[in-house]
């Protein structure tokens, strides 16, 4: 499952590995985990950082993200919650708490912390910008909430991935409302471990923002997604 090639110019490559919020995101310089659970940490060889959204079992495996970092030294970027669970098994130099408003640069590669609209104590989702200003939106397991629309029009994303099932409260109807309130160029359908939903969400994108594609998943399959015109 790692991803071994370099994206083209303006553009970023990605993996959904499990069901719920795990994508590994490439840039040209820069390998993502985010929320790695469900798998085994040989699958991510090259990590330049992991970033939990929240301490919920299906987003943190305490003793997964332990053996990464220490199989690759990359950073951890955490919410406060998950920081606490961390702050004991990970380098005290390697580990960062983020909280929404916050920015971190790895290189030439931005990773900024907003709201996240869960039940869980601190969680956060993450904006990334590539080196080429592709802008990837990563949901976690949010419910829509007013800000995205604003979040939205200020950020302009290339991508956002949809929460459509599982998490409490979710359905590909709240996964629709955060595309419609984001307005990206590519929504993903994730966080589902039923391919119906995916494609009720897509039924409904297709419908509603006939100009937003809908790009749904397969598990373990490499994606690239290029930069909105």
């Amino acid at each position: 499952m790692p991803i071994k090639n370099t994206p083209e110019e303006n553009a970023i490559l990605f993996v959904w590995f499990n069901h719920y919020a795990g994508v590994l995101i490439k840039t040209p310089s820069k390998t993502l985990v985010i929320d790695p659970v469900d798998i085994r940490s040989r699958s991510f060889p090259n990590s330049d950082a992991v970033l939990i959204t929240h301490e919920h079992y299906d987003h943190l495996d305490q003793r997964l993200v332990k053996e990464i970092q220490k199989n690759t030294n990359c950073k951890v970027i955490a919410d406060p919650a998950s920081t606490k669970r961390l702050q004991h098994l990970i380098p005290i130099e390697k580990l960062i708490e983020i909280n929404p408003g916050s920015e971190i640069h790895l290189g030439e590669v931005s990773i900024k912390a907003e709201k996240c609209n869960h039940s869980a104590s601190n969680p956060v989702t993450y904006i990334i910008t590539s080196e080429d200003g592709v802008k990837v939106f990563h949901t976690a397991d949010s419910l829509p909430f007013e800000e995205l629309a604003s979040i939205g029009t200020r950020e302009k994303f290339d991508v956002v991935f949809c929460t459509v099932g599982i998490a409490a409260g979710t359905s590909p109807e709240s996964g629709f409302e955060i595309a419609k309130l984001t307005k990206p160029q590519v929504a993903v359908p994730y966080h589902a471990n039923s391919v119906a939903y995916q494609k009720k969400f897509a039924e409904i994108l297709r419908k509603e923002m006939p100009r937003t594609t809908c790009l749904i998943p397969e598990l373990n399959k490499i994606y690239q997604v290029s930069k909105k015109a």
